[in-house]
């Protein structure tokens, strides 16, 4: 993976900063509390969102003041390009995200979850193992050794991904014990369902079914005979019922015509009356009728109209209407005319003084350059007098070469030779410092075995006087042993003065190097500064010209507006006479409107009494067809009364009753039949549901006996799986203990090459244990805290070379980010750290990026971001490279 560009918009110190990333080594450079370690938050922000802020909320991350904040990072992973974004916004007082977009090759994921999750994915690394990993947090640099083994047991199997083995592992102890326990359950219920299965079988539920079956069909045959019976008293009982009913409608029927007889009269008797008032209506519309006519000549008296046909009304309002349409046109032209002349005028007396306003800028901004180009003349000045300081202290350094013992540019190939030398003598001083320690150990212990009465040399018990030789020549070996040490420690201490003084004369070439690459950069600044003036000069001479020409500009807008002034008095007068002769047409037109409507309500009364005279000869015609239905309805009612017979009705009444007695009696013994038949079924039924039951429990217990089998089987699978899994992370995390031991060692001894310590131990449960030279071994603990803060970084290193091999070409590792790794280093461990992050470029990582404040990082750099933030504002800004400002105040 590789960052490309990272963009950030009110996010903590930044309010609006954008720097693009390049391959190599880059070193975000600034003072403490600058902003450097917010940048690559920012990058873990937007990478991860919360997950990336500890303890902290989303409000913190907005810039206080601001209401809403954006992060956006373009990255490349595998050779494909990505972009993600965060936007979050302040609601009420809390902060949300509003949006979060990860745009990918194939797609656009949507949601900080989802989002996340992919990022995992991409990576295989979440939140936390990207900290342990690619990016050493500030003040953090220690926590590989300040955790316990299981800890960083914990931190590395995860990174390694074994974490999901032993997940896996679980899973499947998991699986096996509830088979287990499924199992031990299935084989309660198979044993359970084997008892009920034989319990039925018992019972010879099939004579049992036979036996009730034959009593039900005696049952029955009996309940068919009495029903037999019950049909025919229920047929003699219906028919005297229908005799009786058809006498009580034949009542029913003579009370309803009664009713409908007294109706027909009475509506006789409405509709007569109907047809008088209709009489008086026609006359009423008449009389309305003459009074409208006399009305409509008083209207055609009072307009300026020739009398004649009722048509000529509707052609003059036409005519009129038209007129008036022509007039409105009219009206609405010169209304427009008048919109426009007067936007005309507003627009030429705004364009004027516009006009006016920039000419009063252009001379403003004339004055301003002016200002600014004596300032400019200053600064030349200013920058000429540091450009000489700069050449006269070059010239200094470089004499200072005139009385050493080189020339100037072989400082850094002088100082490797005696480095070589030193380390030489290092080597050496440790094989006789080791030699020391085994001749005293070896004198010690010929002492001891001589006071014993033993040989010195073999160690056997001897008679007399032992062979005291052998400890005379070991005492002579152990003194010439001394002075070889201490003549090697004194050359070393005079190696240590020439070492230091090749150091100050490489240090000076350094400065040299820093000075004139300044002075490059003062000198352009001095021809761009120049260029600028001369610029700016032409700037204000044109500034000046361009204010005239507004002002005469201005003058003949204003002119052109006073001309159109009187165009717009003309137009305004013949609105007045449109409205006037519009007015005239509208009395008119009213009093027209009055006459066609007069004559519209005469035509209505018209219709409206040829109406009425239709409906009174309707109402006559329907009160004709009632007088002869009420004549028909009057013999009906003598028929049906001739025809009641009250025998008849006597003898079906007493069918009837002696029909209803039996069928209580009978109802009553069919139903103590019912309810034996209804026993008699239910048992069969009892017994069918146990022949059932018994059929199904005979097929589930086949069913129970099959899965059962299945569990079993199951079981041991599981129980394989789990095993295969243990054995298999054990054996995956040996082989990176091997190599994680061996990477961290080669690590350890690029950074770290001094005489005390021999090498790194890794056991299987992640101890690590330092060697020194002499053998003893320490816990990390107990190392200095420039060496545990070294070790810890070549721990980082290590882990992550181990897992840029362990999945090259299936997910490239992320960019390693140290974030201020020289907090516990002092300066000659700040050496080594650079040491370190060279060896991790020339082993091929794609992007390191080291953010600190130490000025000894630079030169490491293949690029360098310069962090700043402005004290007033309190806002932080990324610069490329080294400003002109510091670059001065480095010269001074």
């Amino acid at each position: 993976m590789r960052v490309d560009r990272i963009r950030l918009e009110n996010f903590k110190c930044y309010g609006d900063a954008d720097l693009r990333l390049e391959d190599g080594v880059t070193v975000v450079h600034g003072v403490n509390g600058s902003g450097k370690s917010t940048l690559l938050e920012g990058v873990f922000f937007a990478l991860y969102g919360s997950k990336a802020l500890d303890d902290r909320t989303l409000d913190d991350v907005i810039t206080i003041g601001e209401d809403s904040a954006e992060i956006e990072v373009w990255f490349t992973h595998d050779g494909r390009e990505y972009h993600v974004e965060r936007r979050l916004s302040l609601r009420g007082d809390r902060a949300t995200t509003t949006k979060c977009v990860l745009e990918t090759p194939d797609r656009t994921i949507e949601g900080a979850r989802d989002v996340r999750r992919r990022v995992t994915e991409l990576l295989r690394m979440d939140a936390d193992a990207f900290v342990n990993c690619a990016y050493v947090r500030q003040g953090e640099v220690n926590k590989l050794i300040h955790a316990s083994p299981s800890e960083r047991q914990d931190m590395i199997d995860d990174l390694l991904q074994l974490g999901a083995l032993e997940e896996y592992r679980e899973r499947a102890s998991d699986a096996r014990l509830g088979v287990k326990t499924v199992l031990d359950g299935q084989q309660e219920v198979l044993e359970d369902v084997r008892t009920q299965v034989e319990r039925k079988e018992d019972k010879e539920l099939h004579e049992r079914l036979n036996g009730l079956e034959s009593r039900r069909s005696e049952i029955s045959e009996e309940i068919d005979h009495y029903e037999t019976q019950r049909e025919q008293a229920e047929q003699t009982r219906d028919a005297a019922e229908d005799v009786l009913e058809r006498h009580e409608e034949t009542r029913e029927e003579i009370a309803d015509l009664e009713d409908e007889i007294e109706e027909l009269r009475s509506k006789i008797s409405e509709t007569s009356q109907q047809r008088e008032d209709a009489k008086d209506r026609i006359r009423d519309r008449e009389d309305e009728r003459e009074e409208l006519a006399d009305e409509r000549e008083q209207r055609l008296s009072e307009v300026d109209f020739e009398r004649g046909d009722p048509d000529d009304v509707g052609e003059h309002i036409a005519d009129l209407e038209t007129r008036d349409e022509d007039l409105r046109d009219d009206l609405e032209e010169v209304r427009v005319a008048i919109t426009k002349t007067s936007g005309e005028i507003e627009r030429l007396r705004e364009e004027a003084d516009d006009l006016e306003s920039q000419a009063a800028k252009a001379r403003t901004d004339a004055d301003d350059l002016g200002e600014r180009i004596d300032s400019d003349e200053d600064d030349i000045a200013e920058r000429e007098e540091k450009l000489a300081e700069l050449d006269d202290e070059i010239e200094s350094i470089r004499e200072r070469f005139d009385a050493a013992p080189i020339e100037f540019g072989d400082a850094a190939a002088h100082l490797e030779e005696f480095e070589g030398e030193r380390e030489a003598l290092t080597d050496e001083i440790g094989d006789v410092t080791a030699d020391i320690r085994a001749a005293e150990n070896a004198i010690d212990e010929g002492e001891r075995l001589l006071e014993e009465g033993k040989c010195p040399e073999c160690g056997q018990p001897v008679a007399d006087s032992p062979h005291v030789d052998v400890l005379e020549d070991k005492r002579e070996e152990l003194e010439t042993l001394e002075q070889r040490l201490a003549d090697l420690e004194a050359e070393r201490d005079g190696l240590d003065e020439r070492i230091e003084r090749a150091e100050d004369l490489r240090e000076a070439e350094r400065r040299v190097d820093r000075l004139e690459d300044n002075r490059d950069t003062v000198t352009q600044l001095l021809d761009e500064k120049r260029e600028t003036l001369a610029e700016r000069r032409e700037q204000r001479l044109q500034l000046l010209e361009d204010a005239d020409e507004y002002e005469a500009d201005a003058d003949a807008k204003r002119e052109e507006a006073d001309d159109h002034e009187d165009d717009l008095a003309e137009k305004r007068a013949e609105l007045g006479e449109i409205n006037g002769e519009r007015s005239e047409i509208k009395d008119t037109l009213e009093s027209l409107r009055c006459i066609e409507d007069i004559d519209d309500r005469h035509d209505d009364l018209e219709t409206e009494v040829e109406n009425l005279r239709e409906r009174r000869q309707d109402w006559q015609q329907l009160n004709d067809e009632r007088r002869e239905t009420l004549s028909s309805k009057r013999e009906r009612k003598r028929d049906l009364e001739s025809e009641f017979d009250e025998k008849r009705v006597q003898t079906a009444r007493e069918d009837k009753q002696n029909a209803e007695r039996y069928l209580e009696q009978v109802d009553e013994k069919l139903a103590e039949l019912e309810d034996r038949h209804d026993d008699v079924q239910n048992a069969i039924g009892a017994v069918e549901n146990e022949l059932e039951e018994l059929e199904r429990l005979r097929e589930r217990l086949e069913r129970l006996e099959h899965r059962a089998n299945r569990l079993e089987s199951l079981y041991e699978e599981a129980q394989t799986l789990q095993t295969t899994y243990g054995d298999l992370r054990a054996e995956l995390r040996q082989r990176n203990v091997e190599t994680l031991e061996r990477l961290l060692n080669e690590t350890f001894d690029l950074v770290y090459r001094n005489d005390s310590y021999a090498s790194i131990d890794l056991d299987g449960d992640y101890r690590l244990t330092v060697y020194q030279k002499d053998g003893e071994c320490l816990d990390p603990e107990q190392l200095s805290g420039g060496e545990r803060a070294l070790f810890n970084l070549s721990l980082r290193c290590a882990i992550y070379r181990l897992l840029a091999e362990g999945v090259e070409g299936a997910a490239p590792m992320p960019p390693l980010i140290l974030d201020e790794p020289t907090v516990f280093l002092d300066s000659g461990h700040v050496t080594q750290l650079i040491a370190l992050v060279e060896s991790m470029r020339e082993l091929g990582v794609e992007q390191i990026v080291v953010v600190s404040h130490d000025e000894e990082l630079v030169g490491a750099a293949d690029s360098l971001v310069r962090v700043e933030k402005d004290a007033t504002s309190n806002r932080s800004r990324l610069e490329r490279g080294e400003p002109p400002e510091a670059a001065l105040l480095a010269a001074e």
